[in-house]
């Protein structure tokens, strides 16, 4: 057992603590960057959790290290959302504890906050439009999330569902 990685189930309030947390990272981020904001602010498909701590969530045995969360936009013809921004927040003191490596300043684990635009028109099935982006792998992100499990946190109504694989398991 990895002593850094904390055992504890993933439950659906947590999943809402995670969808609050990127939201909070949205709105800063177009805060501080009104050009994503004219193009994107109102492109947000879904969010999701992914990577070991999606696969934690369904399997229960993986453990979590850190909390990886995407937030999925439809792309605009104008530009890209800039993938390359990863933002951090500490989800809070928790029944996960503290990882050992965390910053000093954190009560809790990690959380790593991506955002990526995909193929998809606005308004598009945010189930679908996500699945497709991960089956059809055309880039580094897909491929590198495929390998994983990816689990709905927002909208509300789908939070909890197994995106990845392709199943559509309905929440717990």
């Amino acid at each position: 057992m990895d002593h850094t990685r904390s055992y504890a189930a993933i439950e659906r309030a947590d999943l809402r603590r995670l969808a609050h947390l990127a939201q909070e990272d949205r709105e800063d981020f177009f805060a501080r960057h009104p050009e994503f904001s004219i193009l994107y602010s109102r492109r947000l498909l879904c969010v999701a959790l992914c990577d070991d701590a999606a696969l934690h969530y369904v399997n229960g045995v993986t453990g979590v290290a850190e909390f990886s969360v995407w937030s999925f936009y439809a792309e605009h013809a104008e530009a890209p959302f800039p993938f390359h921004l990863v933002g951090h927040a500490d989800f809070g003191k928790s029944k996960f504890e503290r990882a050992p490596d965390a910053p000093e300043t954190y009560q809790g684990r990690r959380v790593a906050l991506r955002g990526r635009s995909i193929d998809a028109a606005a308004g598009s099935d945010a189930l679908s439009a996500l699945q497709n982006y991960l089956k059809a792998g055309a880039s580094p992100s897909a491929r590198e999330l495929s390998q994983k499990a990816v689990i709905l946190i927002s909208p509300d109504d789908l939070c909890g569902i197994h995106a990845w694989p392709s199943l559509a398991i309905l929440p717990r």
